[in-house]
């Protein structure tokens, strides 16, 4: 028995305007990290896009991309993508960008890992607590669940 769904008829009873708005909506649930609908069009989300296209680069000290990055060289490309300029390290971007609680924090926030000696990692936040990052030598930009408290948030502005 075949289980395949046609939604031709469905799309056909829509029409091609409420057709089309099913698709843009549904089009940010069904990309992993993709961004609510209220957000979709900001640059912090193109910049979670542009970011999550990337799964898969290769991590390299120092690269900006778009091949290879390192972690605030996957930040600092993502969002220049989508128009915005960054610094280059994650401690300048921390510095860059607007402070906020966690419990403000939306899609296309930035994520940074703070120690005794500062800032020293960011990634893009993609919901559900997972971020969007290149995460070390001999690792890929992947999307990965916060592992620690020791965050802050940022929003680029």
């Amino acid at each position: 028995m075949n289980a395949r769904i046609s939604l031709a008829p469905v799309l056909a009873r829509a029409g091609m305007v409420s057709a089309l708005a099913v698709a843009t909506v549904g089009a940010g649930t069904l990309i992993p990290g993709g961004t609510p609908e209220a957000e979709a069009g900001s640059v912090s989300a193109q910049a979670l896009r542009i970011a999550a296209s990337k799964k898969g680069a290769p991590y390299q000290y120092g690269a900006t991309g778009p091949h290879r990055f390192d972690c605030s060289g996957l930040t600092l490309y993502s969002f220049k993508r989508a128009g915005k300029s960054l610094p280059r390290t994650a401690a300048s971007q921390y510095n860059r960008t607007r402070h906020i609680p966690a419990s403000a924090r939306k899609h296309g926030d930035l994520v940074f890992f703070k120690s005794s000696r500062g800032i020293h990692h960011v990634g893009i936040y993609a919901g559900s607590n997972k971020i969007w990052h290149a995460p070390k030598t001999g690792a890929v930009v992947r999307l990965e669940k916060i592992w620690t408290r020791n965050v802050l948030y940022g929003r680029v502005s």
